[in-house]
């Protein structure tokens, strides 16, 4: 029992030095997983590009950290000859192995940051657009006869009222995740957009041929709104931050519970060897 006691003899690690080490190893191991999962939800939870990426990347750097302490943990105990240790270390490689295939779709999808940047276009671009679109209409119906001023108010108020009515499905649209709704939504903001341009050809055949170049820049303030709005729903439908919170809510925790099942089982069962050793 005397060379227990001792970190060397004759220049070779003893029992209890290699048992320390592959303690160490093992709780600084599941550190750096508890690292990796923070890191992998900061970088869903993130609000910005910059901000996702660090967190991805970080994740990333935390796994190679992970693999470094499982490839030096390994041999440790294959020379302590702790079979049930190395089991548990093998159920955690298995777990990980899991884990790391999802998370890395996680990572993919929350920097692709799909949604964020169709809810920014909503509320910049889009808005613009729009508000676009009602000034022009609006000096339309300060340009006709006051015979025709009423008539030309209600089609300018129904074609601006069409265009913020797709602004207002659009927020709904970001943020579904069933694809059924989402076509639904589409479907409507479509119909709007028909009924805005329709009336539009309608307030042609009202105002006098002064007002056609106005009559032309409504049209392409229309064509632009459209066009981002056509951008929003490519992004909304790629749904990457939808999907990848989802994924973390509901799929990632039993993988991260299961690998956290193992490392606890692998420091009690060291902990419990060193326990014997020093008996």
């Amino acid at each position: 029992m005397i060379t227990l006691a001792f970190g060397c003899q004759g220049g070779q690690p003893t029992f209890l030095t290699r048992l320390d080490e592959a303690r160490r190893l093992a709780a600084d191991l599941h550190v750096q997983f508890k690292e990796a999962a923070d890191a992998s939800n900061r970088a869903v939870m993130a609000d910005t590009d910059e901000a996702s990426m660090a967190f991805a990347s970080d994740a990333e750097k935390t796994v190679q950290l992970i693999e470094s302490d499982v490839a030096a943990l390994a041999p440790q105990l294959r020379t302590l000859g702790f079979p049930n240790e190395i089991q548990f270390l093998e159920e955690f490689g298995t777990h990980f192995a899991e884990y790391r295939t999802l998370d890395r779709e996680i990572l993919a999808l929350a920097v692709e940051n799909t949604n964020l940047k169709a809810q920014r276009l909503s509320f910049g671009a889009a808005r613009q657009a729009a508000d676009g679109l009602r000034d022009s209409l609006s000096a339309i119906a300060v340009s006709v006869p006051p015979n025709d001023h009423c008539r030309v108010e209600g089609l300018v108020a129904k074609a601006t009222l069409a265009v913020r009515e797709i602004q207002v499905i659009q927020a709904p649209h970001i943020a579904e995740s069933d694809g059924a709704a989402m076509t639904r939504m589409e479907k409507e903001m479509t119909d709007l957009d028909g009924v805005a341009r329709d009336t539009i050809k309608a307030l042609a055949a009202v105002v006098p041929p002064s007002a056609g170049p106005l009559l032309d820049t409504a049209l392409l303030a229309l064509d632009h709104f459209k066009d981002i709005s056509g951008q929003i729903v490519t992004l909304s439908r790629r749904n990457s931050n939808v999907r990848s919170l989802d994924l973390s809510l509901r799929t990632k925790p039993p993988l991260a519970a299961a690998c956290d099942d193992s490392l606890r089982a692998l420091q009690d069962a060291l902990a419990a060897e060193g326990s014997k050793a020093t008996r």
